[in-house]
């Protein structure tokens, strides 16, 4: 049996109809970029994650790039980010010349330490990584925090702590698109429409073009095509979230032994973490038995060559020891929202074989 980590196909299938029809529509419409089902996806978002206001822009790395340029984040400036998340994170801080300033994980989970952070920045960015609750510092002087919701679709937390939110819809998230796809989330209208105008070039009238929040814009829109898809799998998103905590309460009751993240009843279950020794060889098992497996991550951000400038990743170029402890026995093992019950029953049994 081959049970993979995500079946995209499979998801379709649920959903394959409507999907179809939507698409067909805009095609037929003519009207690709914006329109009804762009304002409908955005509507639709900000009443899920709970917000008021909800920009759709070409991808999540872009939500947050345009969502720091819009907070006010600068050249120069420092950023509290967590050691651990995918690295667009520390990368949409690059990317704006400001600096990361990395904070580490707890001991027994990666979400980051508020209590030990560097509270000396000018901004930050939280992260529920896997969709659990990450606590966030209290920031000096008011100062802006962005939350990294990337992993968060189905999480049952309320609003996160932070002045607006940011996610990506790409085609691996629990709710994806059919490309690159991402949302800007906040309760300010005014700086909704930063994001936006950031997004469409800084236009305000027909070849007009300003700065916006004293920054330049660039071209991230939500197409239109990418909203029909990701209206139909909203409709969805439900009984995934119900699936994937079916799959993560069996894989607590027969795993505990190889300490599964701790989680909460209202978190999302974006992936299903184990922490064993010998990792790499447990995975080879795993991987000859048909049974997928993911490492998330293999290095703390503070560890990345576009950090430190090193040729390759290096363990030991990171300071922060809780993440590096976590990344060198993480292993995420299949707990879709489309595993079938023989599925989940066949990678217990291989895992606890392989174990």
């Amino acid at each position: 049996m081959n049970v993979s980590m995500v079946d995209l196909t499979a998801r379709h299938r649920r959903v394959a109809e409507d999907v179809e029809r939507r698409v067909l529509e805009v095609l037929r419409s003519g009207w690709y970029i914006g329109g009804p089902n762009v304002a409908e996806l955005e509507q639709a978002m900000a009443e899920r994650f709970q917000y008021t206001h909800a920009v759709g822009l070409g991808s999540g790395t872009e939500a947050l790039i345009l969502g720091l340029q819009a907070l006010g984040v600068r050249r120069g400036q420092r950023v509290l980010v967590p050691a651990l998340s995918f690295f667009a994170t520390a990368e949409a801080v690059l990317y704006l010349g400001a600096t990361p300033v990395f904070g580490d994980v707890l001991p027994d989970r990666p979400q980051l330490d508020a209590a030990a952070a560097p509270t000396d920045v000018d901004a930050a960015v939280s992260v529920h990584l896997f969709g659990a609750r990450a606590d966030t510092p209290a920031l000096p002087g008011g100062a802006p925090m962005l939350a990294d919701i990337a992993q968060c679709a189905g999480w049952g937390h309320g609003r996160p702590d932070g002045t607006a939110g940011a996610l990506s819809l790409y085609p691996t998230k629990t709710l994806g698109a059919a490309g690159d796809a991402g949302m800007f989330l906040t309760d300010d209208p005014a700086l909704a429409e930063k994001v936006r105008l950031l997004g469409k070039h800084g236009q305000t009238a027909p070849y007009e073009h300003g700065r916006v929040a004293g920054t330049f814009g660039t071209s991230s829109r939500l197409d239109a095509l990418q909203a029909a898809i990701l209206l139909a799998h909203l409709a969805d998103l439900d009984r995934r979230i119900a699936r994937r905590r079916e799959n993560a309460d069996r894989y607590d009751e027969a795993l505990a032994h190889l300490s599964p993240l701790p989680r909460e009843p209202g978190d999302a279950i974006h992936h299903y973490i184990l922490q064993v020794d010998d990792r790499d060889a447990v995975r080879a098992k795993l991987a000859d038995a048909g049974v997928g497996s993911a490492i998330y991550y293999p290095f703390p951000m503070d560890a990345q060559p576009a950090v430190t400038g090193l040729p390759a990743a290096d363990l030991s170029a990171s300071r922060c020891p809780n993440a590096v402890r976590f990344c060198r026995r993480s292993l995420a093992i299949p707990c879709h929202g489309d595993l079938t019950d023989e599925q989940a029953a066949y990678v217990i049994e291989t895992v606890l074989r392989s174990t």
